[in-house]
């Protein structure tokens, strides 16, 4: 089968993508809980303006390499608290516009990826749901499991990836059904 063939259930699934998830998190509004504000927000705030860090992702105390760990002073550090790690943004109000790009971009990657694995393992004409097992579980993959990194590796709550894994298989659910609904035919 074309690769070409698969184009528009490329493109289609990533919008129906791209839509559910503008439901689910402006209408429907669970994720209001993935962040908090910080306690004493405006000092921490002066003191990061004062030490004007660059755009990038940091983390206190800092070690060069796990060796330090082991090391008294920087024991106290950890032991002493806090231990952070933390996003720094350029200036200015969020670009919503740039990210909203982005992340259709990578709608359009993911499912990409469920129709090159579904070229590849399936006929025009396959039985619908093969295509929608098929597809939702690439999609899957690519929508859900990369959530749970951020809980192991950066301490994000696993509250948080819970409802990102959540909104992972909706969106594989979703990539899932519009490719059996537009599979080529035998």
């Amino acid at each position: 089968m074309p690769f070409g063939s698969l184009w528009l259930q490329v493109i289609v699934s990533a919008v129906v993508v791209f839509l559910a998830s503008w439901v689910m998190h402006m209408l429907l509004k669970y994720h209001k809980a993935d962040y908090r504000s910080l306690p004493h927000e405006d000092a921490v705030r002066d003191a990061l303006g004062r030490a004007n860090p660059s755009p990038g992702l940091y983390f206190t105390p800092y070690c060069m390499d796990m060796k330090q760990t082991k090391e008294p002073a920087m024991k106290e550090k950890f032991e002493k608290g806090p231990v952070a790690l933390l996003t720094v943004m350029p200036k200015g109000c969020p670009a919503m516009g740039k990210s909203l790009v982005q992340w259709f971009a990578f709608c359009v990657l993911v499912n990409f990826v469920a129709a090159y694995v579904a070229r590849h393992t399936l006929q025009p004409g396959a039985d619908g749901m093969l295509v929608m097992r098929v597809i939702g579980t690439v999609a899957f993959s690519g929508y859900a499991m990369s959530q749970v990194l951020d809980s192991i590796w950066k301490g994000q709550p696993w509250g948080n990836t819970l409802r990102g894994v959540i909104d992972g298989s909706v969106y594989a659910l979703l990539t899932g059904i519009t490719f059996r609904l537009m599979w080529p035919a035998a």
